[in-house]
């Protein structure tokens, strides 16, 4: 299961994501991500600079729950040129935005509420939105399970397992190993953390975030 490294904070880009990454590089780490939100543009341009540099596959996730501000970000995919662009609702207009470049998508299932995001829909909307998500044409589907508000995470997990071949990412709120290798038994092939690592919640006797991202790496299997 891969492990995707969100430097962001409570859904907002750290403003110290530059000096962050460069912090963080000796681990090893193969897909970073962020958020378009939080620095200027000037910014977020050469944080993808560096993630590319470093040999990372990059990720852009949509917080936006508005449509022109999600289309926004969706043009900021495009012209810095990142991997994956995860979120956002709006998935015809978004492959529209995205025909003809490489960006693969990977939108929201169920009902995002509010910022910070939270879930709403059960394992049936949630399996529904992942066959629509398919049939479109997305590379798979940014899952919210822990931040769900009517249903148990992994049952969430598992009914969009079962219902899309799908890219499989569960975005937000994991603080836990345990938490981390529950996901890959029920079937989710990347997850991302930020604020948990940020916070030195998912080891708090392992001290700064480096120690947090290899507890991470280790809970995952290693991979990264």
């Amino acid at each position: 299961m891969d492990f995707v490294f969100m430097l962001t904070r409570d859904d907002r880009t750290v403003t110290d994501c530059l000096r962050v990454l460069d912090s963080v590089r000796e681990l090893g780490i193969t897909h970073i991500g962020f958020k378009d939100v939080g620095v200027a543009p000037a910014t977020l341009r050469r944080l993808h600079e560096e993630i590319r540099a470093l040999g990372a596959t990059s990720h852009l996730e949509v917080v936006s729950t508005g449509r022109d501000q999600a289309v926004d970000s969706v043009r900021t995919a495009v012209d810095l040129g990142v991997d994956w662009l995860m979120g956002g609702t709006w998935v015809a207009e978004t492959l529209a935005l995205l025909a003809g470049t490489s960006v693969r998508y990977l939108p929201f299932v169920g009902e995002p509420q509010g910022h910070p995001t939270r879930l709403a829909g059960d394992p049936a909307r949630i399996a529904a939105d992942c066959r629509r998500a398919e049939a479109a044409g997305c590379a798979g589907v940014d899952l919210l399970a822990h931040r769900a508000t009517e249903a148990d995470p992994l049952a969430l997990v598992r009914a969009a397992r079962a219902a899309t071949t799908g890219r499989l990412v569960v975005a937000g709120s994991l603080t836990t190993p345990a938490q981390i290798r529950a996901l890959a038994e029920a079937g989710a092939d990347a997850f991302t953390v930020g604020s948990a690592a940020f916070a030195g919640a998912v080891r708090p006797d392992a001290g700064g975030l480096a120690a947090q991202l290899t507890a991470v790496m280790e809970a995952s299997g290693g991979r990264a």
